[in-house]
């Protein structure tokens, strides 16, 4: 079969001017050659008759795929993947290929439609959050990881699949990790029996793979020909580690012996930004022998900007992308021959004892050190510039990247799972597994939104919940907003909430601060929220008046269309809609209702009127952003004694995020007494008992039996 490929595929040049694509019956372009010969040049293309032989005769209908960083997995791999699944006419469905990270799906989709000379949003397609580049047509679809978990547990699943390919499986995300369980269980109810699975990774997680999957056949990617970049350390770990990249780059690009991009590595979002100003700076008022430098920043809240990062290098410009972990492994940039790595992250990691989320600082792991470093390998090798010391990688990195189903708040992934019904949720087999606490508050917090009945199955409400795209509270929020009639607001406010960051910094200068203080709301920062979304929809989503307030315009666009995703969803599952009235006292008094409704959770109360406020669901002190609105307003306004916030980040300040005020009556109304009887002792417990008693209500449910058995099962562990 793989022979027979190679004819049809890629015929010789001399066969050129007869040959016709079979994917859409057109004649091959002139590009199509010129792509191909880049391709031939691909350590994975000596791999590929051997891949097709076992894609076609793997027992199992399992393949693993191991190779390094830039090897060119990810654009080859779904490629030939399409050529088996049209030999065998789509009998079972498309080809679909996961990625961690929505942009990575993007970009691959692109360049993947160019290599195949085939028209993007066509045969090939991608999906992503607030985007579906696919048709009728598409037979090879590049997809968020997450987004086709929540397509796989919902009623709107796409049916099946040919081959189903999980591409950067060492990036550990949750989403790769829960589908390799599911598959690998065969419990997708809609997977056909002869749907092949292909798991390419890094070769540093290729044991634990083998094991995981009952040692498939496994194809080793050669190395790329050509030096290796010896990796060159620092003695000690800057104070600086901005600055010092800086001037990394800066000494780089002055030396005339050494040409080629450069890569930067930095823990975090707010270091990448603050490098690339620092750069932009700093190369107005030098003068740089060779071609000018453009300064591009690689994360997620780049959006679709991204794609300069990707555009012709011989444009004339010298690139420096500075990014960070997203780079890791998931993004392939041929022109790199210079790497400045910090060896450090920033993550988020989630506590399920405090439901809090802590910001932390720590080395990258061993296989992400290697993938950075051999960035700048190839026939000339490039080099490798370590901010730390090696006995930093040698003594404290872990050989692999952390699993991320260790690290996250699991209500969403168990809320999936029990949409998919499948077992207990501590049954499922993952790679790495969860710890049982986790899954306890996970299941807890289910059950104190309603999402749960008195058998531990999901309720009615619960798999409404699973259709929406976000965490169980925001979900619940919207849901409660049917009842309130505010759903035009909550709309929006979930839209904001889930999109990126909409304040990018600090105010730059005084006209800007007073801009952006016009679009703070009285009733705190969840209005706020609704009245940026509507300034910036009156302004016509214009960039420039996003720049002007600070704003990140992106983030703004990305609310847009998910608010209209969301919308469409609702009117899907004939859910009431409402008409707007965003600014009268019965809607502000609905929208807080809607709030209370999903977030009761996450309610804090200022213990001695100086905005000290101590959460009610532990005895963590915290205190406001400082892009709260009740920061901003001027003395002697004394901070609101109640707030409910949307997240409490442990950091160097302890800060409660997006937070408005709230009325302990309201609490003690829509929070199941349950909860509120559950809560740790103290004052404020007491106080909201005494309002529930003088409020007539009836006592406390006691904690389901399911809840009581799985906790024991989970101290028994």
């Amino acid at each position: 079969m793989a022979s027979g490929l190679a004819e049809e595929f890629y015929p010789s040049p001399g066969e050129s001017e007869l040959a016709v694509n079979p994917f859409d019956g057109l004649p091959f372009s002139s590009r199509y050659y010129e792509l191909l010969e880049q391709r031939r040049a691909l350590p994975i293309w000596a791999a590929r008759f051997l891949f097709l032989e076992h894609l076609e005769s793997s027992p199992t209908g399992v393949v693993l795929v191991s190779g390094e960083p830039g090897s060119g997995k990810s654009t080859q791999i779904p490629q030939w993947c399409a050529e088996f699944a049209l030999a065998r006419g789509f009998q079972t469905g498309q080809v679909t290929v996961t990625q961690p990270y929505p942009l990575a799906a993007l970009s691959l989709a692109s360049r993947v439609a160019d290599e195949m000379d085939l028209t993007l949003g066509h045969e090939v397609g991608y999906s992503i959050p607030q985007e579906d580049c696919t048709g009728p047509s598409t037979m090879l679809r590049f997809c968020w990881d997450r987004l086709l978990l929540q397509e796989v547990a919902s009623t709107r699943g796409p049916g099946a699949w040919s081959v189903l390919v999980l591409d950067e499986a060492q990036e550990r995300s949750v989403a790769s990790d829960l589908l390799q369980g599911l598959l690998r269980d065969a419990r997708l109810g809609n997977l056909p029996g002869d749907t092949r699975v292909v798991v390419v990774t890094d070769p540093a997680l290729e044991p634990k793979l083998q094991a995981f999957w009952g040692t498939p056949p496994i194809v080793h990617v050669p190395r790329e020909p050509g030096g290796d970049p010896t990796p060159v350390y620092r003695d000690t770990v800057p104070t600086h580690l901005v600055e010092a990249a800086c001037q990394a780059v800066l000494e780089f690009c002055q030396q005339k012996e050494t040409p080629g991009d450069v890569l930067v590595y930095l823990p975090s979002e707010e270091e990448i930004s603050l490098c690339c100003e620092s750069l932009s700076r700093e190369m107005g008022t030098l003068t740089v022998p060779g071609p000018p430098l453009q300064v591009l920043p690689l994360h997620p809240g780049c959006g679709q900007s991204i794609q300069a990062v990707y555009e012709d290098t011989y444009s004339g410009a010298r690139k420096i992308v500075v990014t960070h972990w997203l780079a890791d492994f998931s993004f392939s940039l041929p022109s790199i021959r210079h790497v400045i790595d910090s060896g450090l992250e920033l993550r988020s990691v989630y506590n399920p004892r405090i439901r809090a989320e802590s910001q932390v600082l720590r080395p990258i792991s061993k296989c992400q050190a290697e993938a950075r470093r051999l960035r700048a390998r190839g026939f000339q090798p490039g080099s490798c510039l370590c901010l730390y010391p090696k006995s930093t990688l040698e003594l404290e990195a872990p050989p692999l990247p952390r699993s991320r189903v260790c690290e996250e708040n699991l209500s969403s992934l168990v809320l999936l799972l029990m949409r998919k019904q499948i077992a207990e949720p501590g049954e499922c087999h993952f790679l790495d597994p969860p710890a049982p606490e986790a899954l306890m508050q996970a299941l807890e917090d289910l059950d104190y939104l309603a999402a749960l009945n008195d058998d531990g199955d999901l309720s009615d409400l619960g798999i409404i919940l699973s259709e929406f795209p976000l965490p169980p509270e925001l979900a619940k929020a919207l849901l409660a907003s049917c009842k309130f009639d505010c759903v035009d607001e909550m709309l929006t406010l979930d839209a904001m909430l889930t999109a990126a960051p909409g304040f990018t910094r600090p105010p730059q200068c005084a006209e800007e601060a007073t801009l952006r203080r016009a679009l703070e709301h009285a009733d705190g920062d969840h209005s706020s929220l609704i009245q940026v979304y509507e300034a910036f929809i009156q302004s016509g989503a214009n960039e420039a008046w996003c720049q002007a307030r600070g704003l990140n315009w992106e983030a703004l666009c990305q609310a847009h269309r998910l608010r209209g995703e969301l919308l469409q969803l609702m009117q899907g599952i004939e859910l009431p809609l409402s008409q707007p009235a965003f600014g009268s006292e019965q809607n502000r008094r609905n929208l807080q209702k809607a709030l209370v409704s999903g977030y009761f959770l996450k309610v804090a109360r200022d213990t001695d009127g100086t905005g000290n406020y101590l959460l009610l669901t532990n005895k963590h002190v915290a205190q406001l952003s400082s892009y709260c609105c009740y920061r901003n307003r001027r003395a002697p306004a004394r901070p609101p004694p109640w707030v409910l916030y949307h997240s409490f980040s442990i950091s160097k300040d302890n800060c409660l995020s997006i937070v408005s005020e709230i009325q302990p009556q309201m609490l003690v109304e829509l929070a199941p007494p349950y909860f509120l009887s559950n809560l740790p002792p103290g004052e404020s417990r007491d106080l909201l008992n005494e309002l529930r008693e003088a409020t007539a209500e009836p006592s406390a449910k006691t904690e389901p039996s399911f809840l009581q058995e799985y906790r024991e099962a989970c101290v028994l562990q």
